[in-house]
């Protein structure tokens, strides 16, 4: 099995981002050559949506991804110095096989594997975690809509999983209209569902099929976790009730960012 690498900026974290991942890691373990913030300047033409140290950090989450290292003297695909080159096969999208980078992989004697477009647009299938998932651990839930997903999910994740292992049940479209108003959520249930399981931290993902502010009942039946967890903006009543009655622990996280990153919210990156 060969090294695998992929260089991108992984800037704005995107549903293509971790299907590429994705689909590099059937090929064998993924390095990411991410680009520093001079390099996505130099090689787009503007700076990027989001800091280094922040898409390092969403990069190193992804459970598709071995390691990230990073590129701060690209100013061409060609000119990536040999001591860089992470891997021996680039894995790249149909969109960004661009002849200097075919030139790059034949002058470097380096396997080139392309990705079709379509494919990665493609959602994959849902999957329902099996009832006999067992680790002995506990068995930590959260819930929520996880809609313009960003490294204050990521965040949350982590520490939640600290817990225990980490049950996502993501809202489903319907119940979060209802519950927002028109205009959510931004991304669909399927899609809102890939970004979340693609986290390493995450045991296992899985879209509500209930209604109202416990929309997430029906899985939690099905799960039986020993805590349920959410952050200061998810505390409500109903929550801390439903856990009472059955017996689950009732965990409340300040909402902190990840130190030396800045405090993200989806509401406020709607059309960022």
């Amino acid at each position: 099995m060969g090294r695998i690498w992929v260089s991108d900026s992984l800037d704005d974290l995107n549903l293509g981002h971790v299907r590429l991942l994705q689909c590099a890691a059937a090929h064998g373990p993924v390095q990411v050559l991410l680009w520093s913030d001079q390099v996505v300047q130099r090689m787009t033409g503007r700076p990027p949506k989001f800091p280094l140290e922040e898409r390092r950090y969403a990069a190193e989450a992804i459970r598709y991804v071995d390691q990230v290292r990073v590129a701060d003297n690209l100013s061409d695909p060609r000119h990536v110095p040999v001591e860089m080159i992470p891997g021996d096969t680039w894995v790249m999208a149909d969109s960004a096989h661009t002849a200097p980078r075919q030139d790059a992989c034949r002058e470097r004697n380096i396997a080139c594997v392309v990705i079709d477009d379509a494919q990665l647009a493609a959602l994959p299938p849902v999957a329902v975690p099996p009832d006999t998932l067992r680790s002995g651990r506990k068995k930590v839930v959260v819930t929520g809509c996880f809609d313009w997903f960003h490294s204050g999910h990521i965040r949350f994740f982590e520490e939640a999983a600290e817990y225990g292992d980490l049950y996502v049940i993501v809202g489903h479209d319907r119940n979060i209209r209802e519950l927002k108003g028109p205009g959510h959520p931004m991304f669909n249930e399927h899609h809102r569902w890939t970004m979340v399981q693609t986290i390493r931290y995450v045991t296992a993902a899985m879209i509500s099929t209930g209604h109202g502010w416990m929309d997430a009942e029906p899985e939690i039946a099905r799960i039986r976790p020993d805590r349920y967890i959410v952050n200061e903006d998810g505390d409500r009543p109903e929550k801390r009730q439903f856990c009472a009655e059955r017996g689950i622990e009732y965990i409340v996280l300040r909402r902190r960012p990840k130190p030396g990153l800045p405090r993200r919210e989806s509401t406020h990156l709607r059309g960022f």
